[in-house]
């Protein structure tokens, strides 16, 4: 609900309703978000997923981000820098994170993880191509927002979604190739494996020492008993023998040492790689839909667009400072 709410008052201001004292802000007052001035603030990717990051605590307005883009244009005021150290903490985490999964899958893979370059394996010509056009999709629904054309916008930003659903099956096609490839070099199981070793036998093994003694002592009693004509009482101490002995018998697994000693051999379920952009495991053994949903998520593809951002911005900037 508060992002919601967010999104409105992005879209027509705080006092859409009209029932609060309007106050003029400036897009330099501090409770304005500069990364949302600059085209992208973190808090709108990830909404909904594990990263979401909650509402933006700072105000959103269009308005704001169109006189502050009217005063960088004119050479006022600049808050790239900004945009730049908080998307560059952003990516600095998620590097980490692959590198945490990529020790931990050596950990339990015998060494065998990867991270898989989805950068560089799904840049096929028709992606590159569906990249170009979702940029230029977006560069213009990012102009009608300014405008204030809310409704070209949303017609816009559906072209959007289907190049970027179209670009995650080309994507996930060309991961899956390179997926083939990496399960030709993996071992194979053997055309005929060793059998696996049975199940242990249960053997019955008598009672302790002790439990013995006690059955023992029972059984003498008993004699006893039945010499004196105490019929009753020595088939109750017949009983109470018979129980010790259920009660103290064991069982013990036997197995043939032979067959513990034959080789084991192990080709795990999954073989797990991390995605180079996101962080998120994926299998060699997942289906191409998998991978599609995958590519087209809202979390590869929001920090797809960070990357992507920060490395304009990086070249924007080596030009301007």
């Amino acid at each position: 609900m508060d992002a919601f709410r967010k999104q409105l008052d992005a879209l027509m201001g705080a006092n859409r309703n009209g029932d609060v004292l309007e106050v003029k802000r400036n897009y330099w007052d501090r409770d304005v978000c500069r990364l949302y001035l600059t085209g992208l603030c973190p808090h709108d990717l990830f909404q909904l997923t594990k990263m979401d990051l909650g509402p933006c605590s700072k105000v959103h307005s269009l308005q704001l981000r169109k006189e502050y883009e009217e005063a960088k244009a004119n050479g006022k005021d600049n808050y790239d820098r900004d945009l730049e150290d908080c998307l560059e903490k952003h990516i600095v985490e998620c590097d980490r994170k692959i590198q945490r999964a990529l020790k931990r899958l050596e950990d339990d893979d015998a060494g065998a993880a990867t991270a898989i370059a989805v950068s560089e394996v799904t840049k096929s010509p028709e992606a590159l191509e569906y990249t170009k056009q979702i940029k230029e999709k977006l560069k213009a629904a990012e102009y009608l927002d300014l405008e204030g054309r809310g409704d070209d916008k949303i017609r816009i930003m559906e072209v959007v979604h289907e190049l970027q659903a179209k670009r995650a099956d080309k994507q996930a096609m060309s991961l899956l190739e390179a997926f083939n490839k990496d399960r030709a070099l993996m071992p194979q199981p053997l055309a005929n494996p060793p059998p696996l070793a049975p199940l242990p036998t249960l053997v019955t093994l008598p009672p302790d020492a002790r439990t013995q003694e006690m059955i023992t002592e029972k059984l003498k009693k008993a004699e006893e008993l039945g010499e004196l004509g105490m019929v009753d009482e020595a088939q109750k101490a017949m009983e109470e023998a018979e129980a010790l002995k259920k009660l103290g018998a064991r069982q013990e697994a036997v197995t043939d040492p032979a067959k513990l000693l034959a080789p084991e051999v192990r080709i795990a379920d999954q073989k797990l790689r991390v995605c180079d952009i996101c962080g998120a495991f994926l299998s060699i053994y997942d289906s191409d839909r998998r991978l599609a949903d995958h590519f087209g998520g809202k979390l590869h593809l929001g920090y797809m667009q960070i990357r992507e951002k920060l490395v304009d911005l990086r070249v924007r900037l080596q030009f301007t400072f």
